[in-house]
């Protein structure tokens, strides 16, 4: 089972929280905990949302404010997000360096525009002297 699908009505999530069913109505309402819908519009909680509602008992037992509790779930809820991104651009970044033929090399041209070279080669040296000589006036 998915810790995001929504199976619990109210009473059994209630009870897995160890609140009371009206507790659980008031946190929707403020938005600390948004539970699935069905087509008759009653609640169903995911483990996910039990688990914010276990949170949200705990940090309550110490103190902490329902609007620093709602605050401490935002965060959380974005660090999880921001972890998960993270994860992502990991995964692609390593796809990439996998499938890269071979890293790009850059010279000078002789004009001083940008040559790029195959790993491995090297630029040919001219052996051509060049000599300066002033302008006559």
């Amino acid at each position: 089972m998915d810790e995001h699908s929504p199976v619990f009505v109210i009473s059994i999530a209630a009870e897995l929280a160890g609140m009371h069913p009206q507790t659980l109505r008031q946190y929707d309402r403020l938005g600390l905990v948004s539970p699935g819908r069905t087509a008759g519009k009653s609640r169903r909680y995911s483990m996910r949302d039990i688990e914010k509602l276990q949170e949200i008992a705990r940090l309550g037992s110490e103190g902490v404010s329902l609007e620093g509790i709602r605050r401490i779930l935002e965060l959380e809820d974005q660090v999880r997000d921001l972890h998960g991104r993270v994860r992502e651009l990991e995964s692609a970044l390593a796809d990439e360096l996998l499938n890269r033929p071979g890293r790009r090399v850059f010279a000078a041209g002789s004009e001083g525009e940008v040559v790029t070279l195959r790993a491995g080669t090297r630029t040919r040296r001219s052996n051509q002297v060049v000599v300066w000589r002033p302008l006559e006036r």
